[in-house]
């Protein structure tokens, strides 16, 4: 499948050729720009026309590599062609989100040297958790603050590929302990200029302006080595 997102996270609408369907409610398309869940960011939601009927995408899994879109109206069939759209207000939320969490895990990595260990977006509120000996909640709130004033900055954000063996030489390329599956040979980069550069499959803004302002909402100490913070992205 022609996987849209990994180039162009803000395309809206699509049009595509269902290529099968199974159970009457999973549905593979010849390409797509629907996000399927990982990585710690939920699927994207939204509605596939096809002639007069309608079939809205509840949720978007990878089952054996493939993104399945799962609708609970039956009557799609291979062949048909299908007009996507994207249930924008809320994708937007989270490539919001998503670039924030790269923007906080590049602080909190370059202050501390910790890896992220676990995230998980939403688009109210994200966390992020990650393996730390000291835990000073006045150092988190301050990491914040920087990542606010890189914000004001508006630095641009950008996306490129890469062969894995030739990314991984890069120090810093992975952040988040044990992301890349070993069949990953073409690695996405994203990037933020002059701050951060690191392998990531999911959605972005094209520049930090967008993310609005970082608010941290909670720290929680999650037993030896393990924290957690969640955080908000306002618009003001």
């Amino acid at each position: 499948m022609d996987a849209l997102y990994m180039t162009d996270s803000y395309c809206r609408e699509f049009e595509a050729t269902v290529a099968s369907v199974a159970d009457g409610r999973y549905v593979v398309l010849d390409r797509s720009a629907f996000y399927p869940q990982g990585g710690g960011q939920p699927s994207d939601t939204g509605v596939l026309l096809c002639n007069t009927g309608e079939y809205p995408i509840v949720s978007v899994n990878k089952i054996n590599g493939i993104a399945c879109h799962e609708t609970p109206n039956p009557g799609l069939k291979a062949g048909d062609r299908v007009l996507g759209k994207i249930n924008w207000e809320r994708r937007y939320a989270l490539m919001r989100m998503h670039t924030a969490a790269h923007l906080l895990a590049a602080i909190i990595h370059t202050k501390t040297g910790a890896l992220i260990t676990g995230n998980q977006l939403d688009v109210g509120k994200s966390r992020i958790d990650f393996s730390l000996e000291q835990f000073d909640q006045e150092k988190f709130r301050e990491y914040v603050a920087v990542a606010n004033e890189l914000i004001r900055k508006d630095l641009p954000v950008s996306v490129s590929f890469m062969l894995r063996d030739e990314a991984l030489k890069m120090p810093g390329m992975v952040k988040l302990a044990g992301a890349l599956p070993p069949s990953v040979q073409e690695l996405r980069i994203v990037s933020i200029e002059g701050v951060d550069t690191q392998a990531d499959g999911g959605t972005h803004v094209k520049s930090l302006k967008e993310i609005g302002t970082i608010e941290l909402l909670k720290m929680e100490n999650k037993g030896k080595d393990n924290r957690r913070m969640y955080y908000a992205c306002i618009m003001r």
